[in-house]
């Protein structure tokens, strides 16, 4: 089906509006931090959208107050699914209060009076705007510039537009915070990329670790480009950092996703299941790396660990056999890992590994290009897992040499990259113009997988190009290096739990 064309990408003199958008707003943060920016702008930018939607309803509900219509009712709003903005919380109040003094204290007053009126906001919103490091000159003229987004635009568009500039400013702030920004955010090429390789065009969409939600935007945005009906999808998430959970709910209400499903606990998914009964449809998603602290030595005996009980020391294989317990029987998965647990053997996990593929549960492996990330050099993969699949066969590829470089440490992967992985796929799975590529894609029987030990390292299958006169060097250098790192911490926590026993051995005696 043909996409349709995105109407936030407009451009004045030649540059998109969200790229102006960004350096007016990041010249007015001056000494903040990032991290702390981040809420000011994006609270504003929600706060826009909330009160557009209102605002809109509210002129059609006064036009026709002698038929019965009444514009302050919360009960109009609710039944259009419109947030209820009261009086001293609407955007052309806080427009005419801009220039005040004490412009911080009106903010933060109508944040609180939102959440009061819409049970569904209590504590999401930022209440940060009267801090003495905001200076009241700037914020005036953050609100003047938030005001000129969508200014004249019909409801449809100002939501389409106020919720693409809400996304590009979530990417621009995770880059600004570097390491500590990408534990909110997934870049955007790689949702795009796990995205268009499943395909959610309906039925349950399941991230147990979401972050802001990236995946569920963009899993909407497929719909949606596809001639899909986004009510065909629903959403199930689940956060264990409240801040990024706010930023979620934020995120998911201007694209007029319902989120009442994305729950925050700060036990996390392992210890506090969320969502125990769900049996999803599409899981994608991109948990922390190599996580030692997920509460592993509590979980023992857990009913998740059918394939094998995951190391105490790293919660990889936790993470995949979560994500297995919540498919549905047709569901399938796709979601990122540390390279590293394409070939681990510690504390059992290559048993697991062999379990999963012996019982005929992977699909697909897609090697990532380095730096992709913000918050790590560890390189990754991208693992596809599905319920009843018909062949015996795993499809590797190698995308190590795909994407290009936007900073000195980032690369991003192109339209072009992830249509050509995303087509691979879908045509091995189809059967259909599907043909091995030397150095990039290979479908191989899983006799041959258990051969080599049961190792899913695409460069093991795909081979060499018959033309690599673009080795980068530099770029195999950095990874190797992180893989060899990386490899130095599983040993060192090998050693640990080694070292642990044998104290406990001598304790007992």
């Amino acid at each position: 089906m043909a996409k349709k064309k995105d109407p936030a990408r407009d451009t004045q003199a030649g540059e998109p509006l969200e790229k102006q958008l960004w350096k007016a707003a990041d010249k007015l943060r001056k000494n903040i931090d990032a991290a702390e920016y981040k809420h000011v702008v994006l609270g504003l930018i929600f706060l826009k959208y909330i009160s557009d939607a209102f605002e809109e309803l509210y002129a059609k509900l006064k036009a026709e107050e002698e038929l019965g219509a009444d514009p302050e009712d919360k009960d109009e709003y609710k039944a259009e699914n419109v947030f209820f903005v009261p009086q001293a919380a609407r955007w052309s109040m806080l427009l005419s209060k801009a220039k005040q003094p004490d412009i911080g204290k009106f903010v933060d007053d109508a944040m609180d009076a939102i959440e009061k009126e819409n049970s569904s906001l209590r504590g999401v919103l930022p209440k940060v705007y009267a801090r003495q490091n905001l200076d009241p000159t700037s914020l005036g003229e953050l609100i003047d510039l938030v005001g000129n987004i969508a200014l004249g635009d019909t409801k449809a568009r100002s939501a389409d537009l106020l919720g693409h500039v809400f996304e590009y400013f979530l990417g621009e702030f995770a880059l600004a915070e570097g390491k500590k920004g990408g534990q909110f955010y997934t870049p955007r090429s790689v949702v795009e990329l796990l995205v268009e390789m499943l395909e959610p065009y309906r039925g349950r969409v399941f991230d147990p670790c979401c972050g802001s939600g990236g995946m569920f935007v963009q899993s909407e945005k497929f719909v949606t480009e596809h001639q899909g009906k986004v009510n065909d999808i629903s959403i199930y998430g689940q956060e264990s950092n409240q801040t990024t959970w706010r930023l979620c709910k934020m995120n998911l209400a201007i694209r007029g996703i319902d989120s009442s499903q994305v729950k925050w606990n700060n036990e996390g998914s392992f210890l506090n299941d969320a969502h125990k009964d769900l049996k999803a449809d599409y899981i994608i998603a991109n948990p922390p790396f190599n996580v030692s602290d997920w509460g592993g030595d509590l979980l023992r005996t857990d009913g998740r660990w059918q394939y094998g009980v995951p190391p105490v020391g790293n919660a990889n294989y936790a993470w995949i056999q979560h994500f297995l317990y919540h498919l549905a029987p047709n569901g399938q998965a796709g979601f990122v890992l540390a390279k590293g647990s394409l070939t681990s053997k510690t504390s059992g996990e290559g048993d697991i590994r062999k379990a999963l593929i012996e019982n005929n549960l992977i699909d697909c492996i897609v090697n990532l290009p380095a730096k992709l990330f913000l918050n790590t050099q560890i390189p990754a993969s991208l693992w596809f897992m599905r319920r009843n699949r018909s062949g015996h066969e795993i499809l590797f590829i190698d995308a190590r040499n795909h994407g290009h470089l936007i900073n000195r440490r980032t690369r991003e992967l192109s339209k072009e990259d992830i249509q050509q992985i995303s087509d691979t796929y879908h045509n091995w799975r189809a059967r259909e113009g599907y043909k091995d590529i030397p150095g990039f894609c290979a479908s191989v029987p899983i006799s041959k997988v258990a051969e080599l030990d049961y190792v899913l390292t695409p460069g093991r299958y795909v081979g060499l190009p018959e033309e690599d006169d673009d080795f980068n060097f530099e770029e195999r250098f950095t990874a190797l290096k992180a893989e060899f790192e990386e490899q130095l911490k599983e040993e060192a926590r090998l050693n640990e739990v080694i070292l642990e026993n044998l104290t406990k051995i001598k304790l007992s005696e």
